[in-house]
């Protein structure tokens, strides 16, 4: 039996369970090559682990069973090519979305290391140069929430024509601009066509504080104050760059143009 593996070793062999080969043995997916006539033992060869490792990688690319049934059953190579590669197209999204998650999860374990540590915020002010930003401003979102900011990205690529989605791509950055006492989410972008939402943040000298969603607007009032007695300048927008999210809440930056 040296050429052969029970189902014990076959499924830690492919790292599944011994009633995962079962199931598939039931609905023909991948059948024992050999099965004891006495005892009912299920035996397997290198065939069968080769097919179960494939099948195994058909999985992480979200594909069902009934699918990679299919698959493994197609006698056209076109077919199983075209079949192949729109899975590594899906998986490509799935890896994007798990480094997204991973960033989100890393700003949160940080947020609450800094909790654990005692480090709070520095609300006093400073100066700081920002080189020309462009962003992209959202029509519908006026505030950061536990929801929109989770996955923010996607609401701003949904918000853009179909023709001028592949032109954008953002920094994992994302603030409030807020004009005439008008608040408005946006994203910062790394690249980007003529949209209407689009919006110049000059370079220039602006005015920084931190600041916490508690205290925020009593900041903000800080700055324009100082802008204005400090600086002689009466800015006529405010960032507030999101600058670290936690699970729970989310801390910012404030600035105002001075120069």
């Amino acid at each position: 039996m040296k050429n052969y593996f029970t189902i014990s070793q076959a499924a830690k062999i492919v790292g599944m369970t011994t009633e995962a080969l079962r199931h598939y043995d039931r609905i023909n997916l991948v059948k024992p090559c050999k099965v004891d006539e006495w005892t009912g033992y299920r035996y397997y060869s290198q065939s069968e682990i080769i097919r179960l490792n494939t099948i195994k990688a058909l999985q992480c690319m979200d594909l069902t069973l009934s699918e990679i049934k299919d698959i493994l059953a197609y006698d056209d190579f076109g077919k199983i090519i075209a079949t192949l590669k729109q899975a590594e197209v899906g998986a490509d999204q799935k890896i994007a979305q798990l480094n997204y998650a991973k960033t989100k999860i890393r700003r949160a374990r940080t947020f609450y290391e800094n909790k654990l540590s005692g480090a709070q915020p520095q609300s006093n002010m400073f100066v700081k140069y920002y080189p020309q930003r462009v962003i992209l401003l959202s029509d519908t979102m006026h505030a950061p929430t536990l929801d929109n900011l989770w996955n923010y990205h996607k609401h701003f690529y949904d918000s853009l024509p179909d023709g001028l989605k592949a032109e954008f791509s953002f920094e994992d950055l994302a603030g409030i601009y807020e004009q005439n006492g008008k608040s408005r989410l946006f994203a910062v972008c790394t690249r980007f066509a003529k949209a209407a939402a689009i919006k110049i943040l000059p370079q220039g000298d602006y005015l920084c504080a931190d600041c916490t969603e508690e205290n925020r607007v009593r900041i903000i009032e800080r700055l324009l104050q100082a802008a204005k007695t400090e600086y002689n300048t009466a800015p006529e927008f405010t960032v507030q760059l999101i600058v670290l999210s936690g699970i729970l809440q989310w801390n910012y930056q404030a600035q105002v143009l001075i120069s």
